[in-house]
């Protein structure tokens, strides 16, 4: 696999900065000619992951969340989140559906839920004390120009 184009930023993780996440992979994604609900899925996906970042991974303090965008010469997306948070004791357990750490009410658990909706492959490692990475796959349906 050859990656045609690639870009890498670091935000803090920052409620603020979730807008500013979409509006990157938009822009990068645009490049492809995405259909606007494949446009509409990434945006999504990437507003969970990073959300998920800023409330569960730094829920105690700050810290920075790095986005690495790659795109393939068959129009395939990948994106990889990462942060250096407190990590995730059972990953599988957080990807069930309903399933929250906050506060009750507070959130409602779908995160990994979307994000495994919107894209076409979703993989997470964590490490409790070290940080989360999601990385996720979409295969577009455009053409590179």
């Amino acid at each position: 696999m050859k990656f045609i184009n690639t870009m890498k930023i670091t935000i803090p993780a920052k409620s603020r900065n979730e807008a500013l996440a979409r509006s990157c992979i938009g822009a990068f994604a645009a490049q492809a000619d995405p259909t606007v609900e494949e446009m509409s899925d990434l945006r999504s996906a990437v507003s969970e992951a990073v959300t998920n970042s800023i409330v569960h991974g730094y829920k105690d303090g700050s810290g920075d969340i790095v986005i690495t965008l790659k795109l393939t010469e068959e129009n395939c997306i990948y994106i990889k989140i990462s942060d250096k948070g407190c990590g995730i004791e059972d990953v599988e357990k957080a990807m069930e559906p309903l399933y929250s750490t906050a506060s009750e009410g507070e959130r409602a658990g779908l995160g990994f839920t979307v994000m495994e909706a919107f894209t076409d492959d979703l993989r997470v490692r964590s490490k409790v004390g070290k940080g989360t990475t999601v990385t996720m796959k979409k295969q577009l349906t455009g053409r590179y120009e």
